[in-house]
């Protein structure tokens, strides 16, 4: 109900969301991705899998997501263990994508250091040329992911916040509700 609130807020892009990795020395990163679906209880988006974010979930599949939507003053954090889409998954989006967010997936060598915003162009025009190139990379695709913990946060002028918190419990399919002090 949330999300489908804040997605009649016109001034909201409901489905951008933070989402936190650990790199393999232990430092965090923090960047906004876009959520693509929710299907099997999981959370799914596309990237890069050579990415900064790829390679750190390489290393550790425990990621964080978050939901903040200021209009409404709530926000949704979400812990889990990120696991990447089969192939199939991967292809059936990445055909799905406008042409050229499919150019672009195949032309951007996504956080790598490059010459200039020239040279990030020209591997565009020559992806663009050639329309046998739209074909998924393999280094590009899918990760869903599977949540271990999800707290609502409702805000309140007073400061004395809401805060409801879903924990699924090992091994089950079940999960534990508690409310949280604010």
């Amino acid at each position: 109900r949330w999300y489908k609130d804040a997605e009649k807020e016109s001034s909201i892009e409901a489905n951008a969301m933070g989402l936190a990795t650990v790199s393999s020395d232990g430092k965090p990163s923090l960047r906004k991705v876009l959520l693509k679906e929710v299907k099997d209880h999981r959370f799914i988006f596309y990237t890069n899998y050579k990415s900064r974010k790829g390679k750190e979930i390489q290393h550790n599949p425990s990621v964080a997501l978050l939901f903040h939507w200021e209009a409404h003053e709530r926000q949704v954090r979400i812990e889990g263990v990120a696991h990447m889409l089969n192939a199939e998954k991967s292809d059936e989006y990445f055909a799905s994508r406008p042409l050229s967010s499919q150019q672009a997936a195949i032309a951007s060598p996504q956080s790598e250091i490059i010459k200039d915003r020239d040279d990030l162009e020209q591997r565009f025009a020559k992806v663009a040329l050639d329309e046998k190139a739209l074909v998924r990379p393999d280094h590009w695709g899918g990760y869903a992911i599977e949540p271990t913990v999800i707290e609502f946060w409702q805000g309140r002028p007073s400061r004395m916040h809401d805060r409801i918190a879903y924990t699924k419990n090992e091994g089950k399919d079940s999960w534990s509700v508690h409310r949280l002090a604010p």
